[in-house]
């Protein structure tokens, strides 16, 4: 790809700029994806709370309220890896074989602006697939959801920082993985992502296992999780400050990193 000279524009022009590009993929996501992405996103968590908090319970292999227990860290599961995937797969796309990327690359914006409106429409639909797990874990899970004296200001924080956190994840392995390795770089991330970042248990709980509870906390997912449980429930989580300063440097280390890497594979 051809590096592609910065246009100048005012701030005006370069905000409805970066406007019309996040209606347009909103607009997109609606009339053309929403079924494909409501299928992606919520199949495997749908699966995760029927098995675990419906089917273990009722043949007493685990207590009643398990399903509870799951639905936080389910929900934060769901905001990761869709906002991670959503990002990831299409600049690996735009990247390599659409070249779509380059029509983008002649809007009047900064090249890091383009990488961050990647990256705010994919925590976008993260926050949209996480919202729907709670009607459905209400519909799933015996005797409904408890989110009584719920945290939902702050429940909506963790919601917007925690799907940026993952697009941002995302930004860096879409840009840092070449075309053909992608699937291995899925299959390598995803699974560690998902089975070390506290979304099947309490962090607190790991104290009887304490290198695998340090292990944890180089995985962004587990702050987002314990945010969760922290906003939505009464069980025991990690301190509030620490999960505050997990998400925050996620945020500027991979915000960081990802808009690098973006703005290298454009010039390229």
């Amino acid at each position: 790809m051809t590096a592609v000279p910065q246009p100048i524009a005012g701030r005006g022009v370069q905000l409805r700029a970066f406007r019309a590009m996040c209606e347009r993929d909103a607009w997109v996501t609606v009339r053309y994806e929403f079924l494909a992405f409501l299928a992606q996103a919520l199949l495997q968590p749908i699966f995760f709370l029927f098995v675990f908090g419906r089917v273990l319970p009722e043949i007493g292999s685990a207590s009643v309220s398990y399903g509870n227990r799951l639905m936080p860290g389910v929900m934060a599961l769901t905001l990761m890896l869709t906002a991670l995937q959503n990002t990831a797969l299409p600049l690996v796309i735009e990247f390599s074989f659409s070249r779509e990327i380059e029509d983008r690359l002649l809007a009047p914006l900064p090249t890091w602006a383009l990488a961050w409106q990647k990256c705010m429409v994919a925590a976008l639909r993260g926050i949209i697939a996480a919202v729907v797990i709670l009607p459905l874990a209400a519909i799933i899970l015996p005797g409904g959801i408890h989110v009584v004296g719920a945290n939902w200001a702050a429940w909506a924080l963790v919601l917007i920082f925690g799907s940026l956190v993952a697009g941002v994840m995302g930004l860096v392995l879409g840009t840092a993985v070449p075309p053909n390795r992608i699937s291995v770089a899925f299959a390598i991330t995803l699974t560690p992502l998902i089975f070390t970042g506290a979304a099947f248990y309490p962090w607190r709980a790991l104290s009887h296992l304490p290198w695998f509870q340090v292990i944890t906390l180089f995985n962004p997912m587990t702050y987002v999780s314990e945010g969760m449980r922290a906003t939505l429930t009464h069980q025991p989580h990690m301190a509030t400050g620490f999960i505050v300063l997990g998400i925050g440097l996620s945020l500027i280390v991979f915000g960081t990193l990802g808009t690098v890497g973006f703005v290298r594979r454009a010039v390229e």
